[in-house]
Formats: C-alpha cells, structure tokens, sequence
C-alpha cells in the first residue's frame, strides 16, 4: 500500500517513471518470450510448403515492387467473418520462407492470402491490365505495363543463394538450374521444356504432394517471358500449397 500511495514520487520525476516503465515492460517481454526458448521451433511443420519457384519469386519481388502489400493483406484472420469470406485462417508456416512477410493491416482490395486459384491466369491478366472491366467499382491501378516489360533474371542464382542463407532451403540443384526452371514454368512447351521435369520433380519433392507447381505460358504471350508472367504466377500459387482438407492442427502443448 505504502507504494500505491506515494505513486505521485513518478508522476513528478520523469527519470523515475521511465525507469519503472522499462522495469515493467521488460518483466512483462521476458514473461511471453521465455517459454519459446523451451521449444524446438515456434512453427508447426505443415504438409505441402516449399519454397517459392524462381518464377514464383521473381513474381513476388514485382508485387513488392509495385507496392501491392499496401492495399493488400496477406492474412487471413481467425474471425468468422473472414474464414467464411477468405477461407481457412493463416497459418505461420504458409509464411516461414516469405522475406519480408505480406501479412499487412490495411485492406483497401481484399485480402490475397487464398487467391491462388479462386480465378483463371485470364481473369487476373484481364484484371491487371483494367481492374475496372471486371470490378466497376475497383480503385486499383492499372498494371498493363507489365504485359511489357521482359522479365530480368539474369541474377537469379544469386537471388536463391541469398534466400538461403536466411533458411529458405534451396538446394545446390534448384540453385544450378534457376534460369532453366524459369523458362520451363513460363514456357514449358518450348525453351523450358530440358527443364520441365526437374522443376516439377525438385519443388513437389520438397513440398511432399504433387500438383503444387503449375507450368504454361500466363500472359498468353508465348513470345517472350514477361513482368506479368511472374506476377500472376505468385498470385496463382498464393495459398494453395496447404492441403486443409487433409490439415490437422498441432496440439501445442506436445510441441518441446
């Protein structure tokens, strides 16, 4: 009680109320953050997760670049509300190789953690290049400009070795073969076609099931391997790894 009254010793001396501030937000931080240092990993392990394609990467960059992530989450909330519009709430691990991760807080469009596949490559092609031809009501900017601008790979090893370094687990394989693994997701019917099987045969070994890697021309455009390509190759990618209707929750308190 004796502490409670004299509460105004703090109020008057700003040295003083920092001092306990910090004492009680760092007690309070060692409080939630100490029981992880007893676990092997704070990530249940799901079935299906792999890495991105360097396609699927080179996609993700652009989305980046473009600053897609401040009208977009990539999140998808445990709320009734957002299950039923969206789908299955999100899961860590559907984010243990994304650097830096989408989840965001501002929803100006609708959330794009489960879009992969809810449309055609076509439909998100046609909505690129004029949102407002299949949303009226969209305030999205147009992005036809990526219908023409050839994808730059050039670097694309490098790009892998960086990713794994930060634990994405790229193999030395998927590292040699990056450019060829491009043109085989791109264009698998004609320049990516040496490549095709060891694409398919790399990313569904590490993701444990088959049908996780989609190949075919996206554009439309079979001429040449565009912006647009790699962009609506994320997209289509973009929450489908997870198979929920197999998916079973960890029980937490087995995890050590």
């Amino acid at each position: 009680m004796g502490l409670m009254n004299n509460h105004g010793v703090l109020e008057r001396h700003s040295l003083l109320l920092t001092i306990g501030i910090l004492v009680v937000v760092s007690i309070g931080g060692i409080i939630q953050m100490a029981p992880l240092m007893y676990m092997d990993n704070t990530i249940e392990k799901v079935d299906g997760m792999r890495p991105y394609t360097p396609l699927e990467l080179k996609g993700r960059d652009i989305y980046i670049r473009e600053g897609c992530y401040v009208c977009h989450s990539q999140m998808v909330r445990p709320l009734r509300d957002e299950v039923e519009r969206y789908g299955h709430y999100s899961l860590a691990a559907e984010s243990m190789y994304d650097h830096p991760f989408q989840w965001g807080s501002k929803r100006t469009g609708p959330d794009l953690a489960r879009v992969g596949g809810k449309y055609s490559a076509e439909w998100q092609v046609d909505h690129l290049i004029d949102p407002r031809a299949l949303v009226p009501e969209s305030i999205m900017p147009p992005y036809a400009f990526l219908m023409d601008k050839k994808l730059k790979y050039d670097g694309i090893e490098d790009r892998l070795r960086t990713e794994r370094l930060v634990g994405v687990p790229y193999s030395d394989e998927m590292i040699e073969n990056a450019k060829g693994h491009i043109l085989a997701q791109a264009d698998p019917n004609d320049k990516g076609f040496d490549y095709y099987d060891s694409l398919i045969g790399l990313y569904e070994a590490e993701a444990g099931r088959e049908g996780t890697v989609e190949a075919r021309d996206w554009d439309g455009n079979p001429d040449v391997i565009t912006e647009m390509d790699a962009l609506v190759a994320y997209l289509q990618m973009t929450g489908t790894l997870v198979d929920f209707s197999t998916y079973q929750a960890d029980d937490l308190s087995n995890r050590r």
